[in-house]
């Protein structure tokens, strides 16, 4: 009897445990991660549409996105995690985010409907998945950075109020 109260004691263990659900992140990871789920589900929703109006619109949502949360990234996360994480993990992500910038610039000087703008907006939801994959895998960027000294929480609050910054910034020459 004892060694089954033993057996249920442990196996209850692992539920309180809910590390996939980010729970347990600091606040600087639970944004960026709320950040990927977001653009994830545009890029999903993306596929789905027909409209070359509701393709533009959507992508345009994407794209101040993904400019918004690179710039974030570049500006807090990344020098503030030098020491933290892997400088070639850092550098890696810099070249990533590069990328993905140019093929964002190149998909905004065309117009849906023109050759390969469909086939560009999928190989940039392809190459943000890899990015967002390599962040977030054991071992990867994430993990490495909340190892390490940084207050994730600070940081966080810090990224919150830039994010905002930004999407007025850079989402009122949208609307406009």
């Amino acid at each position: 009897m004892a060694a089954a109260t033993k057996t249920a004691t442990k196996s209850a263990k692992p539920r309180k445990t809910t590390r996939r659900t980010g729970r347990r992140d600091p606040l600087a990871i639970r944004l960026l991660k709320q950040d990927h789920r977001e653009v994830d589900a545009m890029f999903d929703e993306y596929e789905q549409l027909e409209s070359d109006a509701e393709k533009l619109a959507l992508f345009n949502k994407i794209a101040l996105a993904l400019k918004v949360h690179t710039q974030i990234e570049e500006e807090v996360l990344y020098p503030e995690s030098r020491g933290e994480v892997e400088d070639d993990l850092i550098d890696e992500a810099y070249v990533e985010h590069d990328g993905a910038k140019k093929l964002i610039a190149e998909i905004e000087a065309m117009k849906p409907g023109q050759e390969f703008y469909d086939a560009k907006v999928k190989v940039l939801g392809e190459y943000i998945k890899h990015h967002v994959k390599e962040e977030e895998q054991p071992g990867g960027f994430f993990a490495q950075a909340k190892k390490g000294d940084e207050d994730l929480e600070a940081m966080g609050e810090r990224m919150k109020a830039r994010k905002e910054e930004l999407m007025a910034q850079l989402g009122g020459k949208k609307a406009n």
